[in-house]
Parts: C-alpha cells; structure tokens; sequence
C-alpha cells in the first residue's frame, strides 16, 4: 500500500499521534510519515506518506501552504498563542483599518526572530525545553517568504481572521504578535488552520473517524493518492519497455533511452511504460541517475 493520505488534523493531537493513528489501521509492517508538522493545538492539512511515498518527503515538504489564522489584537503570550502565559495587555485603539492597512509590510521577503517556545535547537537542545525552565535566549532574525495575506474579517472584538500564504520556515503565531507589534497594543494567535499544503486541500481532507471507517472495510487504500500526484512540480522523463531492467535495477538511465532531452532542472520524475518509477537526478552527459526508485514489477509503484 503506497501513497499519500490528505488528512484533517484535529486540535489536541500531535503530528506524530495522528502518523500513529494511521498505521494501526494499515497492514503491519507499513512505513508511515507525516509531510509537514502541525502544531498539537493547530487543524488542518497533515499530508500523510504511506509505503514508498515516505521516500519522497524531501520533495513535497518545501511547497506553498495556507493557512487561516485568528489574531486576538491587545494581549501578548509567552508562546505567541492562546497556549501561552500572558505577558502584556494593552487597551486597544486600531481597528479594521489599521490591520489592513499594517498586513502589505508581512508580505515578501520578511526577517522574523523565531520563538523561543518552538522545535529549533541551540547546542543541541530544543527552545522550548529552555524556555520552559525560563532560559530565554537572544536569538537572530531569519530570513522567510510571505505570498500573501488576505484580510477575512473581524469575528469578536479585537479578534480578526487571516488567510496567509507561505513557504517553508514561517511561523505564523510569529506573524501575528509583529502584527501586533507595529499596530503598538500586541497580539497573539488564538487558533490556526492549515487549509492548504501544495496539492493537499482541506475540503478533501479526511477526518480521524472517516479513516477509521474506511480501514473497516477495502476503502483506505482507494482513498490514497498516487506517488506523484504531488510531485507536478517536478520536470517529467520517459522511458520505455527495452529500459524496463535498467529502471528495475535502478541503473543510471543513457540519454538515447529517454523520449526526449533530459530538462535542467535538480530532480526529475521517471515513468516507465507510462507508470510512476521514481525520482531521478539529471547528469552532465544527459542522463539521469536515480535517486529515489520506486517502481515494482507487476504492479507499478
């Protein structure tokens, strides 16, 4: 059984707990990963890596996610959630259209100063691990791209939503209490929702209880999508039946067995047949050496 499962991660249950969730339901012995962590008390979007799809991380973790924030304007947190300690309040004079007015200067290339309360390391050990014995440290800006910001609506007082658009690296509660910052009263992110990470939407999404049902029966493994259906991203080569024992071998792939100029491009998806055999890496001489090879005779990938 390999493929990728779109799953809706509820609040108060950890990447891993979700991961763990899933493989009990699938075939012993079935390799299991997650393709970007949510946060426990974070929903959404979990792209799940079943079977020969956790080979594939490093080429879906990178792409563009989406995600609706809610921002409570006036109070600090010691995490920049609603999970934290409060640490500032202030009296709130802005609005609507001073939020919509600071949002343009968090869009592109932006420079944030991770949280202390996060999974980076410093010599070794994790923020939060020292932030939780009150080691807070002084740590530099990084560099992180925003898309876009799009302005939702206000939903209570001083309480908005926000649509947010970014690659890797952003921390989006991050976002939010600098929002707060240049709107001068503080803020912090009350919930999130990852509504969108590459191909993965959260309308097709699974719930914990619909995968349940669907181990009860056949219907887990139809509700996989294939190996490559997030990989569109990537360049596509071809070969045909006569490169059937190079590709079952893995062996480098000769440019005259390609159907076409291998593309400058850093990895390649190869099909044999028409079926999904793999990743490959394109070479000065033309042709392409696999780095991840996926396919199974008889039975694709």
């Amino acid at each position: 059984m390999n493929g990728f499962l779109n799953l809706n991660k509820p609040t108060g249950r950890t990447s891993s707990d979700a991961v763990v969730f899933v493989r009990k339901r699938l075939p012993k012995g079935t390799a299991v990963g997650h393709g970007g962590t949510l946060d426990p008390e974070a929903s959404g979007v979990l792209p799940v890596c079943v079977g020969s799809a956790t080979r594939l991380f490093d080429y879906i973790i990178d792409k563009q996610k989406t995600y609706v924030a809610r921002i409570r304007l006036g109070v600090e947190t010691d995490t920049q959630d609603a999970t934290g300690r409060v640490v500032a309040s202030c009296p709130v004079t802005v609005g609507e259209a001073e939020l919509k007015a600071a949002l343009p200067r968090f869009v592109g290339d932006i420079q944030q100063i991770p949280p202390m309360f996060s999974a980076l390391k410093r010599d070794g050990k994790r923020l939060y691990k020292l932030a939780r014995k009150g080691e807070l440290l002084a740590l530099e800006p990084r560099s992180c791209r925003v898309d876009g910001i799009e302005y939702l609506g206000q939903e209570d007082t001083d309480t908005y939503l926000l649509k947010i658009s970014c690659g890797k690296g952003v921390y989006i509660r991050t976002l939010c209490h600098d929002i707060g910052q240049t709107l001068g009263c503080g803020a912090h992110m009350q919930t999130l929702q990852r509504v969108a990470a590459g191909i993965f939407k959260i309308e097709d999404a699974l719930s914990l209880d619909a995968v349940a049902a669907l181990a009860d029966g056949d219907g887990l493994k139809t509700a996989l999508l294939p190996l490559d259906a997030p990989l569109a991203h990537l360049p596509a080569v071809r070969v045909g039946e006569a490169s059937r024992h190079a590709v079952l071998n893995g062996n480098p792939l000769r440019a005259g067995w390609l159907d076409a100029p291998v593309p400058d491009a850093e990895a390649v998806r190869v099909y044999l047949n028409g079926e999904f055999a793999g990743i490959g890496v394109p070479q000065p001489d033309g042709s392409v050496r696999f780095k991840a090879m996926l396919y199974k005779s008889g039975d694709g990938a």
